[in-house]
């Protein structure tokens, strides 16, 4: 593996991981309807467990409102138990084909709770880009080892991978606060 092979391989699997943080800071409920918060809902339906999104049709018409309209009408009923038996904490209500999710106000205790949980995804993101920043260290220190690369080279590349590393928790931290601001913000 060459010099530049590791620190292609260690910025994409740090991209990966900005990928996840994305995701999971969408699927926090911050008082405002997003179809993100239910569509990788579990639902059974036709005797398999299949995504919301792929059994039905999601849309936010309002700020505070998720519509869910199931594709075959069959399945509405098991739509509206998987979201009750989600960890949302959500309550849908439904006519018989269409299922809307009102999402209530966040209270003080729920908003400090949720920022809890973010700043831990984060922590989760933050830690992963460490340890992608380590094992590129150490592929790097290996290459140099072998004699595939000078001192010189391993000099540079540590410094290369450490400012990924910067730039990539940077990231995070500027994701993290946009969310507290969404989830504090009254």
């Amino acid at each position: 593996m060459s010099l530049q092979e590791v620190l292609d391989s260690m910025e994409e699997k740090m991209m990966k991981t900005l990928e996840v943080v994305h995701h999971e800071f969408a699927t926090v409920r911050t008082g405002k309807a997003s179809t993100s918060l239910v569509e990788n809902i579990q639902v059974e339906a036709y005797g398999t467990h299949m995504r919301l999104r792929e059994v039905a049709g999601l849309s936010t018409p309002e700020p505070r409102l998720i519509v869910i309209q199931p594709w075959d009408p069959t399945v509405v009923a098991a739509v509206v138990k998987a979201i009750q038996t989600s960890a949302l904490g959500i309550q849908p209500v439904s006519d018989g084909k269409v299922i809307r999710i009102p999402i209530p106000e966040l209270d003080k205790e729920r908003r400090q709770q949720l920022d809890k949980q973010i700043k831990k995804l984060a922590e989760d993101g933050r830690v992963a880009i460490r340890n992608e920043r380590r094992q590129g260290m150490d592929a790097v220190k290996k290459l140099q080892k072998d004699g595939k690369i000078t001192e010189d080279d391993l000099a540079h590349a540590e410094k290369e991978i450490q400012n990924k590393t910067d730039e990539y928790t940077k990231e995070i931290d500027t994701i993290l606060g946009h969310k507290e601001k969404e989830i504090l913000s009254v």
